[in-house]
């Protein structure tokens, strides 16, 4: 069959039709929660036709017949990909997860690939692809397409004029309370998103480092060295913790220990992406920015030139930067790592340890280890099979097809993996606490959905996130050497906390004297004797950052619009 030649306008408008109905499934679905169609018909209406105006816009000024298709394939093939994980995950794509699919390994990206997935890019992207590829275009002038596009454009900047005129107070409130909604809209909000990442990468790529803590020392008279092993956990909620009182017994070994844990610790955010240089960061969650943090000495840096000895090993995607200044390895492959099965295990980061600590006989040591942890969604892939202790466990990566309480028993079982990792790693400090004062501290990264209200996994933006993505797992255990009040520090645990409190905890335990040491936000301080607490930073944290803002100049300044940007909120 002869298909009839269109004009690429049209084929440009069909498209956008197209995907304003079978790529927004969760944005109508949310629309409509928020606006019952029975008492708000006629502004969900104009809503609709609004949001088909906006996706048609762009589409329409790139209808030039040369093009056309490829723009209008690329897109559909895009929106069919970020509409799925909208669909069945609940994603957000603001400049967060854009960072994180950036950042994302090949191994993460293909537990996302499922065939439910490949169905659905199928049918919604690559048979609408094939038939824009093989639509005749009809032939016409280059001053007709130009006319053609310009009549419109006009038009449809007059219908969204007129909606707006029309439903002006409406679109007011909508517009100011209901932005979490607008970001569903894609693939507008994606592609927005993509864009202004790339902007910012750009204009900060050759921005110089910011140094800070310039003459943090330890105490030149202390004979006692520290070693401290710092452990970055991964997608692991508080409340999943049997220390903290979940009926489950995730944590069988460490509940034997003398283990502090902390159950109302908040994440800097919901992402490894972000939360990870965040929790290094002087910066913080309120001033929070990654290419500022990236181009900024972090609380790694003040310890390596204050004299200690840091190591990152990593069994995750990578330390996003944190560790760019300061030795390095990577355990994610079985060329490093010794036990892989064909996972690659995080007790393998352990492979050597003893070695390291053994080499270096000056100064204080802080291993940080980075966890694959409780990765999702293939939650069953973080464990050996001895560890399957909760059963039915979902034994896909395909969430949609599993319960809810096989999905938890998979996440739970990866915990109790986690929870012989950290008794193993309590076996070498306790094996060097003779020689050192030795100590672990283990913070999760941010937490997990696990199906709440329809929710799963995590990256939600944060001024929406659940709070089972931003309450996160926190743990300390000191040797018998170490100078602290466990009781005392013990009875102090309920505080609440936040990946804030990171950078001064580790200058304390390491009793760094810095002007960017700040005891107040140390829970320790007051715990460890007297010669171990240094002084408190003679800079606040405000006069900190606008020391280091004027050091960067305009890149790194801080704006009301920016921070709204950002959408960060404080957890009640």
């Amino acid at each position: 069959m002869k298909l009839r030649p269109i004009s690429s306008t049209a084929l440009s408008l069909f498209a956008a039709m197209f995907m304003l109905v079978f790529h927004n499934v969760p944005f109508f679905r949310t629309l409509a929660e928020q606006y019952p169609l029975k008492d708000h018909f006629i502004f969900v209406s104009s809503v609709l036709i609004l949001t088909g105006s906006i996706i048609a816009l762009p589409l329409i000024l790139a209808s030039y017949r040369v093009v056309a298709k490829p723009v209008l394939i690329t897109v559909l093939l895009v929106s069919a990909v970020t509409s799925f994980y909208s669909f069945q995950y609940g994603t957000v794509y603001d400049m967060q997860m854009i960072q994180n699919v950036f950042e994302t390994n090949v191994s993460e990206s293909l537990e996302l690939v499922t065939f439910k997935s490949a169905l659905w890019v199928l049918i919604l992207g690559l048979i609408p692809s094939i038939v824009v590829a093989y639509m005749p275009l009809a032939k016409s002038s280059i001053r007709h397409q130009i006319a053609m596009c310009f009549k419109t454009t006009l038009a449809i900047l007059i219908v969204m004029v007129a909606i707006l005129a029309t439903q002006g107070k409406s679109y007011a409130s909508f517009f100011r309370e209901h932005k979490p909604i607008r970001e569903m809209v894609n693939p507008i909000f994606p592609i927005y998103s993509v864009v202004k990442t790339i902007e910012k990468q750009v204009f900060t790529y050759d921005q110089p480092i910011a140094e800070i803590g310039q003459g943090a020392h330890t105490p030149p008279e202390d004979d006692n060295r520290e070693l401290i092993i710092l452990v970055i956990g991964e997608t692991v909620r508080s409340d999943h913790l049997s220390l903290n009182g979940y009926p489950r017994n995730t944590m069988p070994r460490l509940s034997q220990e003398s283990v502090i844990s902390f159950p109302n610790v908040w994440a800097c955010a919901t992402s490894t992406a972000a939360s990870v240089p965040c929790m290094f960061s002087i910066l913080g969650h309120g001033e929070f920015n990654r290419n500022q943090a990236n181009h900024t000495e972090n609380v790694l840096d003040v310890l390596s030139k204050s004299g200690v000895n840091v190591l990152w090993r990593d069994n995750n995607s990578d330390s996003k930067h944190a560790a760019d200044r300061i030795a390095y390895e990577d355990f994610k492959t079985p060329e490093r790592n010794p036990v892989c099965d064909p996972e690659c295990r995080d007790i393998g980061m352990l492979d050597g340890l003893q070695d390291y600590i053994d080499s270096h006989k000056t100064g204080d040591i802080l291993i940080v280890l980075h966890q694959m942890g409780n990765h999702g969604p293939g939650y069953y892939k973080r464990y050996p099979s001895d560890f399957e202790v909760f059963t039915p466990v979902c034994n896909t990566s395909e969430l949609s097809d599993c319960s809810d309480e096989e999905i938890t028993n998979a996440y739970d079982n990866a915990l109790v993996y986690t929870d012989y990792f950290l008794s193993e790693v309590l076996n070498v400090l306790k094996a060097n606490d003779g020689s050192f004062e030795a100590g672990l501290v283990y913070l999760s990264d941010h937490g997990e959905s696990l199906g709440e209200k329809g929710i799963y996994l995590h990256g939600l933006p944060y001024a929406i996130a659940p709070e089972s993505q931003l309450n996160v797992a926190m743990l300390m255990w000191f040797g018998q050497h170490y100078e602290i009040d466990v009781q005392g520090l013990s009875q102090a645990a309920t505080a609440s906390l936040s990946h804030d409190n990171l950078f001064h905890i580790l200058l304390g335990l390491f009793e760094v004297s810095s002007d960017v040491y700040n005891s107040d936000m140390d829970i320790t301080a007051p715990y460890r004797s007297e010669y171990d607490v240094p002084p408190s930073s003679t800079l606040n944290g405000s006069a900190t950052h606008e020391a280091l803002s004027a050091e960067q100049e305009q890149p790194t300044q801080y704006s009301q619009s920016q921070k709204a940007e950002r959408g960060h909120g404080t957890p009640q």
